[in-house]
């Protein structure tokens, strides 16, 4: 009889000798094979990948809402600005500094003697735009206090009793 070809090609040299097929009865369960590293590269890739997708996202998500709260900050101070132009009271002659306390810090206008009167009535009262103090009206007060909370800095009310014995219009 003739050989076949595979055995031909095994005693030339030119074809590996085929392995032998394991025993039935050696062979492991298949639930009972332990993971490979090549599956676990794969889960620790997805894992890194997905945390990366989260951060990446919150990172967007803060800067949307950063943006969001500029922009807005942004229109209030533009509404402000439009609301004081050309309200403001504040006289080039003025000679009497009126203190009051804002922020940390005790700030002073310059009023004349019938704008002190009339702020320390609650006619008047004063309110910052732009790191400046502004004299207005108490409805242009009001109606900027509206728009921004923090932009109303002195508005007296005349019937709220006194903090101390001391008159807000004695002068120093």
């Amino acid at each position: 009889m003739s050989e076949s070809l595979r055995d031909q090609l095994l005693k030339a040299g030119f074809a590996a000798k085929p392995k032998e097929s394991p025993k039935p009865a050696a062979k492991k369960p298949p639930h009972a094979a332990k993971p490979k590293p090549a599956t676990q590269d794969v889960d620790l890739a997805r894992a890194y990948a997905q945390r990366a997708n989260v951060e990446r996202n919150e990172r967007e998500q803060a800067q949307r809402e950063a943006e969001r709260v500029a922009r807005e900050r942004k229109e209030r101070k533009q509404k402000l600005a439009n609301l004081l132009a050309g309200k403001s009271l504040n006289a080039t002659d003025a000679d009497v500094a009126r203190h009051f306390p804002h922020g940390n810090k005790i700030r002073r206008i310059y009023v004349t003697k019938d704008q002190l009167a009339a702020l320390n009535r609650g006619e008047l009262a004063v309110v910052q735009l732009a790191g400046r103090y502004l004299l207005v009206t108490r409805d242009t007060a009001l109606q900027a206090q509206s728009i921004q909370s923090d932009a109303l800095v002195l508005l007296c009310d005349p019937d709220a009793p006194a903090e101390d014995d001391v008159p807000a219009d004695l002068m120093w």
